[in-house]
């Protein structure tokens, strides 16, 4: 049987995945705590957060797409960890994945993408919020060399209750 990694491509993000990325967070948004967003986005409304993570520098947007039909399977992202200057040197990553596309290793792909396009980029550490529980982040984390640093109780309240949140980190030089 072939690798399900040879079916799947990572690319950069560009401007015309923007409504097919916005469906897929939009999963998250109404069906997990995965995400602390409450109500589901338009593509316009999320078109800031696609142009917030340009081809170079240290926030990226790396898409995975099926290799054949080019569906969207999922994306990770580099973002700011916090807004005040200092904390430039940080960053907060973050992958989804597309439902029906768990467990063919796609993470792990967007990671490893993700994370080579970091290697030149003046970034010193990865910061991860993980809500729980999460098992399959927590893997993919612990696989990239993520290290719990604590959890935060009860810091976010969707569907009706309290979620925590487990934050990683990763040395990147």
């Amino acid at each position: 049987m072939a690798s399900a990694h040879t079916e799947v491509q990572v690319r950069l993000g560009v401007e015309d995945d923007l409504a097919p990325l916005t469906i897929l967070y939009n999963h998250y948004v109404r069906e997990t705590p995965i995400t602390f967003d409450t109500v589901a986005f338009t593509a316009e409304e999320r078109r800031p957060w696609l142009l917030s993570h340009p081809e170079d520098g240290p926030y990226r947007l790396m898409v995975a797409t099926d290799a054949r039909s080019q569906e969207i399977l999922g994306y990770a992202t580099s973002s700011p960890y916090r807004p005040k200057p200092a904390y430039v040197t940080s960053v907060e990553t973050s992958v989804y994945v597309a439902p029906d596309a768990g467990g063919r290793g796609i993470g792990s792909l967007l990671y490893d993408a993700l994370f080579e396009a970091l290697a030149d980029e003046d970034v010193h550490r990865a910061y991860a919020g993980i809500a729980q529980p999460n098992e399959a982040s927590e893997r993919l984390h612990a696989r990239f060399g993520f290290r719990h640093v604590g959890t935060y109780r009860e810091v976010g309240r969707k569907f009706g209750r309290y979620w925590d949140v487990a934050w990683y980190e990763k040395e990147l030089r």
